[in-house]
């Protein structure tokens, strides 16, 4: 758990260098371009440094959490297939929840431009609609990479759901 923190300190920094700086020409060392590859730098909208902006919700505890069993669980289904549906376009390029039963329920990692349309997406959730889950959206600049992870997952997991 501190090595990630102490890594993601890093990734924060690190971007909080590249955005300060002037810009200007940067040698790329022969290493780096032989393994480089242009298309799926486009692909996955990828800066010179590999990076792109995201915008992050961590989805949070709302104020209507006392549901019925059988609420509770055709809300966790819609609130599912919405993330199964903002996956399928596009938008939506890494989710999960976290483990326990704590006030942070998990994560989306939108593929958007702007707070708006991560906000507009967010309102889309059914667990949102119904008060179940709040979220708080902040942009992020990480690895384009990032973008394949769906595609990949899809290859790794025996149940859909």
């Amino acid at each position: 758990m501190m090595k990630a923190a102490i890594f993601i300190a890093h990734l924060i920094l690190a971007g909080a260098v590249l955005f300060s700086c002037e810009s200007k020409e940067i040698e790329i060392p022969a290493s780096i371009t032989e393994t480089y590859d242009s298309l799926k730098a486009m692909e996955y909208g990828a800066d010179d440094y590999g990076m792109r902006k995201y915008v992050i919700a961590f989805l949070k505890k709302g104020p209507n959490r006392d549901l019925s069993p059988e609420k509770a669980k055709e809300l966790q289904a819609a609130h599912l297939k919405n993330i199964g549906a903002m996956a399928d376009a596009g938008k939506l390029a890494l989710a999960g929840p976290f483990y326990g039963s704590g006030e942070l329920r998990g994560l989306y990692f939108f593929n958007v431009e702007s707070l708006e349309e991560a906000e507009a997406l967010t309102n889309s959730d059914p667990a949102i609609q119904a008060g179940s889950l709040e979220m708080e959206l902040k942009e992020w600049y990480g690895s384009a990479a990032l973008m394949a992870v769906g595609d990949i997952h899809k290859t790794l997991a025996k149940i859909d759901i």
